[in-house]
């Protein structure tokens, strides 16, 4: 089976502003809530924290999850309320049609592959260097670099729908002041119903700071996306929503979450 949490996360506690701060500590909690282990299954979670009083973490897994260990450190142990809520997620799943629409949420990690990135980190000058030092017979490994403009992530996100299993339809109404965050199609240029509500730079260490000097340092460029589409491949969009869209799943990308379209819009 699978399994839709929402826990919700007190921004007021220090560990609450951890894990509100570090996707790598946030990853590190979620890892302790699955009973067979970090490695025992594709786990995808995603953090939503547009209202910073009452932000909620969304976790997405093939068995049942315990997290009390987050409640206890993190949430609101004694009040009232349902603080972590675990839903069975095949009644979603039954739902997916050909044709069928949804309003749909989604922070994504939009990237590029590149053979000379144009501002290069210390990291990546090193490997240049050792590369260029080196008699390679063999094409060179490219570098990973995120997409840090609205226009070029959103032009990622609607080059990819497709082979996602869905398309965006055209928007009905693009709200005064909004048409630089409104995604118009490549082909067409016509306004679609996709636009990016946050847009964030993490940078942080794989370990702890304290040990081994920090480890090597991560740098992502997130992106988050809402709108509404249509299921075009019923098993392709399937295999998305369990397995994730994009890359850095494990730091909170790539979990695409679902929701009715509100009256009017259908």
């Amino acid at each position: 089976m699978t399994y839709l949490s929402r826990i919700r996360i007190n921004p007021l506690r220090a560990m609450g502003r951890t894990l509100l701060a570090s996707p790598r500590a946030m990853h590190g909690a979620v890892a302790g809530g699955i009973p067979g282990g970090p490695d025992s299954e594709r786990v995808l979670w995603r953090l939503d924290a547009d209202n910073p009083h009452r932000p909620h973490l969304f976790v997405l897994t093939r068995s049942k999850p315990d997290w009390t260990h987050i409640v206890e450190s993190a949430g609101w142990p004694d009040a009232d309320g349902e603080h972590a809520a675990v839903r069975d997620y095949t009644s979603l799943l039954e739902r997916i049609a050909l044709g069928r629409e949804f309003a749909f949420r989604l922070t994504a990690n939009p990237v590029q592959n590149t053979l000379k990135p144009l501002r290069a980190t210390p990291e990546q000058q090193r490997r240049l260097d050792a590369a260029a030092a080196s008699e390679q017979t063999t094409r060179p490994r490219g570098f990973r670099i995120g997409h840090r403009t609205a226009n070029a992530q959103l032009r990622w996100f609607l080059e990819r729908t497709e082979r996602w299993g869905f398309t965006v339809p055209p928007a009905r109404h693009v709200p005064p002041g909004s048409e630089e965050d409104i995604a118009t199609s490549p082909e067409t240029d016509v306004p679609r119903d996709l636009r990016i509500t946050e847009r964030r730079r993490h940078s942080f260490t794989k370990k702890e700071e304290r040990s081994a000097r920090g480890g090597p340092r991560v740098t992502l460029t997130t992106a988050t996306f809402e709108g509404r589409l249509r299921v075009t491949n019923p098993a392709l969009f399937t295999d998305r929503l369990l397995n994730g869209i994009g890359p850095a799943k494990a730091y909170g990308c790539g979990l695409l979450t679902l929701a009715p379209l509100p009256e009017g819009s259908r």
